[in-house]
């Protein structure tokens, strides 16, 4: 137990990479998501990304719209279309929490869309609903 808080067996060997620029937010996810039980890959942009996503092969991935070289969108689109891991599912995350952001990210296949800063419960929340 840490810090009060049990360890869900629902996310034990559950593999998640989270890709995003910002230390800080790579850092929360992992903590969080550690605590759970959960084995976490980072990842600092898209094409970082998609080398460790080949190699670890993760049950769930958490991207940044908003990253130079490759963004959210972009990556998003190139995981789908690889049909090694186009039914991973890959959620969103992103400041703007707008109607247009969040339909551009439904058309290059995303299966969720979290606004940034998120909750642990979000983030478990989107984890329960599309990890088998």
């Amino acid at each position: 137990m840490v810090e009060g808080l049990p360890m869900d067996e629902n996310f034990q060997d559950i593999k998640v990479m989270v890709i995003d620029d910002s230390k800080t937010i790579r850092r929360t996810a992992e903590t969080l998501l550690k605590k759970v039980g959960c084995e976490v890959f980072t990842a600092t942009d898209g094409f970082d990304a998609l080398a460790k996503i080949a190699d670890t092969n993760p049950d769930i991935i958490f991207v940044d719209i908003m990253m130079p070289r490759l963004d959210g969108y972009q990556t998003c689109a190139l995981i789908k279309n690889n049909s090694k891991f186009k039914s991973t599912p890959v959620i969103m995350l992103s400041s703007k929490d707008g109607l247009f952001d969040k339909a551009k990210g439904r058309i290059v296949g995303s299966d969720e869309y979290l606004t940034k800063p998120f909750s642990k419960e979000e983030l478990l929340g989107s984890i329960r609903q599309h990890v088998k």
